[in-house]
């Protein structure tokens, strides 16, 4: 029975959209496609920089590469295909598609906490143990971080969508305009969730508790150290090498709220929830380019200089 169930969902499942005006789909539709793009070419610049220029080759900018990397896997998993349903209005998607967009961009999710907690543990090392530096953040140790944070991540969403294989499926709605594990779970015949649900709320509080924790005791120590600093000058730079740093991470916070809060209040129109829905695959992959190319000096002189020089040989 359970075979003949699931076979059924190796095909086509109908997906929530959005309520647009016809005279409105199509500046929506050039709307996201010109975010789409601006954070793709913001994100791989990033990416270019960090790979060929030499001022850029250090522990700070090993680590920070995998933060535009997972911000093009947030923001091209899920907004190219909404935007085609928006336009096409078919609002079907295959399962197997459905799940692959859904475990991205739970990876994606969870990588993000896991990328800042590994920078901000990078920035205590370098201004709280400035002489250790080269000794604590080896290639090795380096390495060791960001496959840590992508591992952990990978690990713990492998785990939440295994648990879904013994689930049932009935339905064929996808309740949001992307998939994600809610929605999957959604498709279920009246089983009985208690396990995934205590997991996906267990892992959500191991990711926060656990990055928050390296973050906090990381700029906790980097303030002491700054002010017990008497020179000006040093604790500006410390401040300005963490600034970016900083500024992700509360935007991070402040993003995730709201998505969390539009699923609390029934009277939000289902327009209005899933934009909300979509701010966290949005926002953060528009303004962490531009965040870090404006506040991190390292990056925006490497920049300036790649320019200069393509100048001079035009």
């Amino acid at each position: 029975m359970m075979d003949s169930v699931n076979q059924s969902f190796s095909s086509v499942l109908r997906i929530a959209s959005f309520d647009i005006h016809p005279s409105a789909v199509y500046p929506i539709f050039i709307m996201g496609l010109l975010l789409h793009f601006f954070s793709v070419v913001s994100n791989l610049a990033i990416l270019v920089l960090i790979a060929t220029q030499r001022t850029l080759r250090k522990p700070m900018f090993y680590i920070l590469f995998s933060l535009p990397v997972n911000d093009l896997i947030g923001i091209t998993a899920m907004l190219p295909r909404v935007l085609v349903d928006i336009v096409v209005i078919k609002n079907t998607v295959s399962y197997p598609a459905c799940v692959l967009q859904a475990f991205l961009l739970h990876m994606y999710g969870g990588a993000i906490p896991f990328i800042l907690a590994a920078m901000a543990f990078d920035r205590y090392v370098a201004i709280c143990k400035p002489l250790r530096y080269n000794t604590i953040m080896t290639p090795l140790a380096v390495a060791g971080i960001i496959s840590l944070a992508w591992g952990a991540d990978f690990a713990l969403v492998l785990v939440l969508f295994l648990l879904q294989v013994r689930i049932r499926k009935c339905k064929n709605y996808i309740i949001n305009v992307f998939c994600d594990n809610f929605s999957l779970l959604s498709l279920n015949c009246g089983e009985d969730l208690t396990i995934n649900n205590i997991y996906g709320l267990a892992i959500t509080a191991f990711m926060h508790i656990t990055t928050v924790s390296v973050q906090l005791f990381s700029y906790t120590h980097i303030l002491v150290t700054c002010l017990k600093n008497k020179q000006s000058d040093a604790k500006s730079k410390a401040v300005n090498t963490c600034l970016a740093q900083i500024i992700a991470f509360f935007l991070f916070e402040i993003v995730a709220l709201f998505t969390i809060l539009s699923y609390r209040f029934p009277n939000i129109s289902s327009n209005a929830r899933n934009a909300c829905g979509m701010m966290i695959f949005l926002i953060l992959p528009v303004l962490n380019p531009i965040i870090y190319g404006m506040k991190t000096k390292d990056i925006r002189i490497a920049f300036f200089q790649l320019l200069k020089k393509g100048k001079v040989s035009w």
